[in-house]
């Protein structure tokens, strides 16, 4: 099996969506640029999202050290911009990142190693906080990590973001992508990850896969972000039973109780009782944001969702 990937003229296929951010842009491709594997065995398709800040400045001295591509289009949404870059992928494997991410040296080789093992599955990495001095940042890779926990537990793993995964580029076309329907950047993933599953494909944790996250919040954006990942599981959990006609169960008040107190249990130079609070915050602003989606759900039973797009 090691003999047959190694000579496959082209192993990766690396992602990332981008909007209005040259500068995280710049240090995630500079960080690529550096990995500790071959160049002739991975390409990287940056997809621009409708920035208003021209990109060619951070992608044109790259390209003499990658075999870098750049997209654009009309500003639609990380799904649709990582579906774009997919469509053009040559790579066996695509890999998707975000573009305030920065791959650690072994990232390509870690993944390999990975698919040679399970080269069928759908492979998530590890996310690392790069802002540790940032209370709201902390507390928001503290919630990623308590789900990673929960969800991913067992043999098979049941949730990764999209901001560290990999899988199988045949795999992916055949089940068409990232549902471009859901309104925001929150959600997408995690219905990818069911559809998956329903589909009886196989999900595996890879902690040794790993990413850092400068993802630098203040209280003001990580309230939104919870907020619109509260909308965004409004969105899933419509799709999803258009799918499957079930509902999807609550989380018990275990999985609640065990949220808020996880900081206290972690180590870290940001106050426990702190990041405990804004956890609870986090909930708050989910809750919110469900709701909201659910008051004013016209614009998602009008959407473009169809059987056809969620096979």
């Amino acid at each position: 099996m090691t003999q047959n990937m190694i000579q496959e003229p082209l192993l990766f296929s690396i992602v990332i969506p981008t909007y209005n951010r040259p500068d995280r842009l710049h240090k995630c491709l500079e960080a690529i640029s550096q990995l500790n594997y071959s160049r002739e065995n991975f390409e990287v398709i940056v997809v621009d999202d409708g920035s208003k800040i021209p990109l060619v400045s951070v992608i044109e001295p790259l390209q003499a050290v990658l075999n870098l591509t750049l997209l654009r289009q009309a500003n639609a949404g990380p799904a649709s911009a990582r579906n774009a870059g997919a469509a053009i992928a040559q790579g066996k494997f695509i890999v998707f990142t975000d573009d305030d991410c920065i791959p650690t040296s072994d990232w390509l080789a870690a993944l390999e190693v990975q698919f040679q093992l399970t080269p069928d599955a759908l492979v998530g990495g590890k996310t690392l906080n790069a802002l540790p001095e940032n209370l709201y940042s902390t507390a928001s890779q503290l919630l990623i990590d308590y789900l990673y926990g929960y969800y991913n537990a067992e043999a098979t793993a049941s949730f990764f973001a999209s901001n560290n995964f990999a899988l199988s580029t045949a795999t992916f076309q055949l089940l068409k992508g990232f549902d471009t329907t859901f309104p925001l950047a929150a959600g997408e993933d995690r219905e990818f990850c069911d559809r998956w599953l329903h589909q009886g494909y196989q999900m595996v944790y890879a902690p040794q896969v790993k990413v850092y996250h400068a993802h630098q919040l203040t209280f003001k954006t990580f309230w939104r972000q919870h907020f619109n990942y509260g909308r965004g599981a409004f969105c899933f959990h419509q799709v999803r039973t258009q799918r499957i006609h079930d509902r999807i169960q609550i989380e018990p008040i275990s999985f609640y109780f065990n949220l808020l107190t996880y900081p206290l249990t972690q180590s870290s130079s940001q106050s426990g009782i702190l990041l405990a609070l804004l956890l609870f915050l986090s909930q708050v602003a989910n809750v919110a944001g469900f709701f909201r989606e659910r008051i004013k759900p016209a614009s998602f039973k009008n959407s473009s969702l169809s059987p056809a797009s969620l096979s």
